[in-house]
């Protein structure tokens, strides 16, 4: 008597990392608040600029000669701290809720069971997040450098990008969103709950460095690694001199600067890829 032959078990193929990017890319861009929240960060950052060239132009009579043929400020009016702090802190707090948001809906759940490969599903959101916010920080530095200098070239004080620093600003000022968005993308993997990653995630940018002083080396040191010191030290387009009582003591160099913007992401999402193999959903 024959015996009926079942049908083999067909194996789904297996998950293309394309097909993640693609799912993280569709997850981020259908959120309503995605889209206006990189509206307002634009117009924050360029907002800031045009108030910071505005307030140099309207000044710039009662400079001093040698400030007016110098013009030390245009560099600083298109990257100004309160734009730029700004962003850190949008683009941080985003990073975060991109990890966060599917821990509070219980969507990670259905991701797991469909993507096993934990770790996978976080290179993915750390491409998306990178590459957007990439994305976002060379547009704004770009739109805020031209627009400043635009306003600027009306008391002969614009500059362009061959000035000395200026490629540099703009590049270090175009990466500080991705770096930002990736380290609060990490600390959202670690923490997993949105409202303590965000304020994590803001302490760390924008607080942290004010518990450490320039006045002493150890401690000069830590702060020169921390983010927004790094973007400070990118972003200066003269070389600091310790005969300058203004100038902190121990200046971090251009090197230790590039480091700390590629230690704080690398370290916070290879960390969050190593969690999340080991802990449960």
């Amino acid at each position: 008597m024959a015996v009926p032959v079942g049908r083999p078990a067909v194996t789904p193929p297996p998950v293309r990392f394309a097909d993640l990017v693609a799912a993280e890319w569709i997850k981020i861009r259908s959120l309503r608040s995605t889209s206006w929240t990189l509206a307002l960060v634009t117009l924050v950052v360029i907002g800031a600029a045009v108030a910071a060239a505005m307030a140099d132009y309207n000044n710039f009579p009662g400079y001093s000669p040698e400030t007016q043929r110098e013009h030390p400020f245009s560099l600083h009016d298109a990257f100004p701290a309160a734009g730029y702090m700004s962003l850190m802190l949008a683009a941080g707090c985003v990073g975060a809720v991109t990890a966060t948001g599917e821990y509070g809906s219980g969507l990670i759940r259905t991701t797991t069971v469909a993507v096993p490969a934990r770790g996978a599903v976080v290179a993915a959101k750390a491409v998306v997040t990178a590459a957007l916010w990439t994305v976002v920080g060379l547009s704004v530095a770009a739109c805020s450098f031209a627009v400043s200098q635009t306003i600027l070239s009306g008391r002969d004080a614009g500059i362009t990008l061959g000035h000395p620093g200026a490629v540099r600003a703009l590049v270090a000022s175009a990466l500080l969103a991705p770096v930002c968005a990736l380290l609060g993308l990490g600390l959202g993997f670690l923490i997993r709950h949105s409202a303590t990653a965000m304020v994590t995630t803001t302490f760390t940018l924008l607080m942290l460095p004010m518990f450490f002083s320039t006045e002493k080396r150890w401690s000069a040191e830590v702060r020169n690694m921390m983010v927004d010191s790094a973007w400070q030290r990118l972003t200066m387009d003269w070389v600091p001199s310790q005969a300058d009582s203004l100038i902190p003591l121990h200046t971090a160099t251009l090197t230790q600067s590039w480091v700390a913007y590629a230690l704080w992401p690398t370290a916070a999402v290879a960390l969050a890829l190593v969690l999340v193999r080991r802990r449960d959903v």
